[in-house]
């Protein structure tokens, strides 16, 4: 079946990736603290924003927009990975980087995933920092901003959410049995030919499930798989620095998982998929007759 549980072999030992786990963990929270700083929940709604020091602008549409505050969070994590670990490649979203991933170490960050919600003032955005090896993630967090949490985990060790200072809880997926009672998150993306085409599998698959969610983070769609919040999260069209901590703590707290190859880009519209283990099977099977798998590519 399509649906895979990730696998460690070969790469536990070659470094020490509770260590990366720590970096990335804190700088997700140095960046939500950041951003919590900058946001003021007295400006609502994007004609607000626009006014306001946000500074909106679009990128491959008008309905894709990013904020000088994702560039600059952006900037602000480059400077801290290269004071914490010098000389290793970087992949943001904003500022650009090597995709293809090579051999390695390379550590991969969206600086507010979510920046519609950001925007509009919407309390559901998030910092997502991974590290990867060989296009494998190994360590990585989401900071939902609002929220002051942090999801962490690192390969072979599970995945936690850090709720205060001194309280953690290990995560673990829901064990449901049956796909119709499953909530289930997706997300849109951004060109109109893509969205028609997501538009009708979101018609096609409610009748099939419990309901359907649309929550606007793909980094926090994947962490509430992991804490049951979601039973299964799939998406086309997705930049692996959405995915690639997300995918971790999902994986680690027992989901199995459908992902892209590490350098696809975007714009092939390939599907990643995430899903309580009980249902992976049948879901496995819905979404093989409704079409989930085939690619979405942008035009």
């Amino acid at each position: 079946m399509r649906l895979k549980q990730h696998d460690a072999n070969g790469l536990l030992g070659v470094t020490d990736v509770q260590a990366l786990q720590d970096v990335s963990a804190r700088l997700a929270t140095e960046a939500a603290r950041e951003l919590r700083r900058r946001h003021s929940y007295e400006r609502i709604g994007f004609d607000s924003a626009i006014r306001g020091d946000l500074r909106v602008r679009t990128k491959t549409s008008p309905t894709d927009i990013v904020t000088v505050d994702d560039t600059d969070i952006e900037g602000l994590i480059r400077r801290r990975l290269e004071e914490e670990r010098p000389g290793e490649p970087i992949v943001g979203e904003e500022i650009g980087g090597v995709l293809e991933s090579g051999g390695g170490l390379r550590w991969l960050i969206d600086p507010i995933d979510g920046t519609t919600n950001y925007v509009y003032g919407i309390p559901s955005y998030a910092v997502s920092i991974a590290a990867q090896i060989d296009g494998q993630t190994v360590a990585g967090s989401v900071a939902d901003v609002t929220r002051d949490v942090v999801y962490t985990a690192a390969l072979g060790h599970g995945s936690n959410v850090q709720i205060s200072s001194d309280f953690s809880m290990r995560l673990q997926c829901n064990e449901l049995r049956l796909a119709a009672m499953a909530l289930v998150g997706t997300g849109f993306g951004s060109s109109v030919q893509r969205r028609t085409r997501q538009g009708t599998l979101v018609g096609e698959l409610l009748p099939q499930v419990r309901d359907i969610r649309h929550i606007g983070s793909a980094a926090l769609d994947l962490c509430m798989v992991a804490t049951g919040q979601l039973d299964a999260q799939y998406e086309h069209g997705l930049s692996i620095w959405d995915w690639a901590a997300g995918i971790l703590i999902a994986a680690e707290a027992g989901a199995w998982l459908h992902i892209p190859e590490p350098d696809t880009p975007s714009s092939a519209g390939e599907v990643v998929v995430v899903s309580a283990p009980g249902i992976a099977a049948e879901l496995d099977s819905i979404f093989e007759k409704l079409g989930v798998f085939d690619p979405l590519p942008a035009p």
